[in-house]
């Protein structure tokens, strides 16, 4: 065993990418890599982090609290609305067939009553941050099917927490159901607290951190821990105070552009989570578990989907509908990790169960992965078999993407002229920035506007860009001009690119990237200037009339809302 934390964990990262580059050419999501790392630097093989446990407990600690604050953070209860009582009532009812036949398969498996309580919840659960990367990469999160995902994915989430919550409040046997009432009162009083923060004090405290992203970046990280902590010290799990201080920012204007930031820093958290998780893989454990974990596993590929299948059916949803959401489902979640992991920090496990659902992970995820990728063909392929039941009598709308045929990045300096001369023409047009105060100047203009910066790919990369006739970007740098011109030169078919540069240092680099005309304002002003001096009389009349056109013009931008 090595003793140093460093060399560890070099030797770790160096175990994880190479794992990682393995499932990224079978096409896999990297949290089967992390688990299989785990196992590897685990009692199973090298051994490599049972001396520093306290401390990798403690990475583990962070990347959970990391990851339900994000799922707080993007927690769309607006989107519930529109879906809500589809979602609500599949997902509960999912839930509660799933749950329940794990549950007896793990009974009559001789598992524990509790072991197989909690396996039998675990279970329910599909992978959020899975389904959301397959769907987004397939362009289908817009889908009707792809929305009713999500919707369950929610629901679910919603699910998972409302567990850990109760989990949490009932693990001290000696708890009186006087302390359980005060614990929930205080709660009440503390989350009324953050929300009532959150509506009034928030808002305007963005609007100044906003202005600089690596403020945003600190700002939110404090606010993750601050609010975790206060949820703590009022008796709830530190994982509750992070959802909630998540749900508190949901609802900000900001929110792609924070969750886009943190990410990063959950990723790494959470990498050493499931790392973690795997090496806790035993020989005894295997020896124990892997029968059952097999059962379960084809008991999530095959019957988990036919269950998600028959509830959307009973919701008058499609063959194809239903059938597209059944399969996205057939796989396990993070949050069955959290669960196990919550369930044996209150000592209701005997440790069986992490191992059991860990099987089950690495099963259902790598088939599940193919599965979503190819589920329209595997769809195909089985209509001989649904055509024998009739005519399928439901359909859906397809929702469409949102579309614009102009994509303006940058609107302070020359693009709100741009949206002038967009808006004469009648074109649809949104714009991106990363000024809180140019997003409040577009609000009250009524045009569509994303906050976030254009050299962010995971940001860019979630904006209606594929449909866009025309790219416009007013940016003054260089280099987050390339990052988007790149990525959109990625498109099957990409849209006409406009740049900007203030000199022509770049100039080339840009042209090369793939940008069709890059504007320069001094030669543009220069050009001006030249065709006035060349078409109008040199009159003191002239230039009179050129400054009240100015006027004017300064005039529009102000009443408009500009600067």
């Amino acid at each position: 065993m090595l003793d140093n934390i460093f060399l560890q964990f070099s030797i770790l990262l160096g175990i994880t990418v190479t794992i990682a580059a393995i499932m990224r050419l079978l096409r896999q999501p990297l949290m089967s890599a992390y688990i299989v790392a785990g196992i590897i630097a685990g009692p199973l093989f090298l051994n490599l982090i049972s001396g520093d446990k306290v401390a990798y407990d403690a990475f583990a600690q962070f990347g959970v609290v990391l990851l339900l604050f994000v799922v707080g953070l993007s927690l769309n209860l607006n989107h519930i609305k529109q879906i809500g009582k589809v979602a609500t009532i599949t997902g509960l009812s999912q839930f509660i067939f799933t749950g329940t036949m794990g549950f007896l398969i793990l009974y009559f498996l001789d598992y524990p009553f509790t072991s197989a309580l909690y396996l039998g919840m675990a279970i329910t659960f599909s992978s959020t941050i899975i389904t959301v990367k397959l769907l987004a990469d397939k362009r289908d999160t817009e889908s009707t099917y792809g929305r009713q995902t999500l919707g369950l994915m929610i629901i679910q989430d919603i699910i998972a927490i409302l567990l850990m919550l109760f989990i949490t409040s009932s693990s001290d046997p000696n708890v009186s159901a006087g302390h359980i009432g005060d614990l929930f009162v205080r709660g009440f009083i503390l989350i009324a607290i953050v929300f009532f923060l959150s509506k009034y004090l928030l808002p305007k405290l963005l609007d100044h951190v906003a202005k600089s992203g690596e403020f945003l970046f600190i700002f939110t990280i404090a606010w993750c821990f601050g609010i975790a902590s206060l949820l703590y010290w009022a008796g709830f799990s530190i994982e509750i105070g992070a959802v909630i201080a998540g749900l508190s920012l949901g609802s900000s204007p900001y929110q792609p552009q924070i969750s886009s930031r943190i990410r990063p820093l959950r990723d790494f958290f959470i990498v050493l989570f499931f790392i973690i998780l795997g090496s806790e893989m035993s020989l005894v454990g295997m020896s124990k578990t892997l029968v059952p974990g097999l059962i379960l596993a084809g008991f999530i590929l095959v019957i988990k989907p036919i269950i998600l299948y028959f509830l959307f059916r009973l919701q008058k949803f499609s063959r194809r509908n239903s059938f597209l959401v059944g399969v996205t489902g057939a796989q396990v979640s993070e949050f069955g990790f959290i669960l196990i992991f919550t369930g044996a920090v209150a000592g209701h496990l005997n440790g069986i169960e992490l191992p059991t659902f860990t099987i089950v992970a690495l099963i259902t995820i790598f088939i599940s992965s193919y599965v979503i990728t190819y589920n329209e063909q595997l769809y195909r392929l089985l209509i001989p078999f649904f055509n024998r039941f009739g005519r399928d009598k439901h359909r859906q709308k397809e929702n469409a993407d949102e579309k614009y045929d102009v994509i303006l990045f940058g609107y302070h300096r020359l693009g709100w002229k741009i949206c002038e001369s967009l808006a004469e023409k009648n074109a649809s047009f949104a714009v991106v920035d990363f000024n809180p105060i140019a997003m409040e100047k577009l609000k009250k203009r009524n045009i569509p506007a994303y906050f976030g910066d254009a050299a962010d790919i995971e940001f860019i990369s979630s904006l209606p860009l594929r449909n866009a006739k025309l790219i416009i970007s007013t940016l003054p740098e260089a280099e987050d001009q390339l990052v988007l011109i790149e990525y959109l030169r990625g498109f099957k078919k990409s849209p006409v690119i406009i740049a900007n540069l203030y000199h022509n240092t770049h100039l080339d680099e840009l042209y090369e990237a793939g940008a069709d005309y890059i504007m320069m304002p001094h030669l543009l002003g220069g050009n001006w200037i030249a065709s006035v001096i060349k078409n109008d009389p040199w009159t003191k009349k002239t230039f009179k009339l050129l400054r009240q056109e100015q006027k004017q013009d300064m005039k529009l931008r102000f009443t408009n809302g500009n600067e």
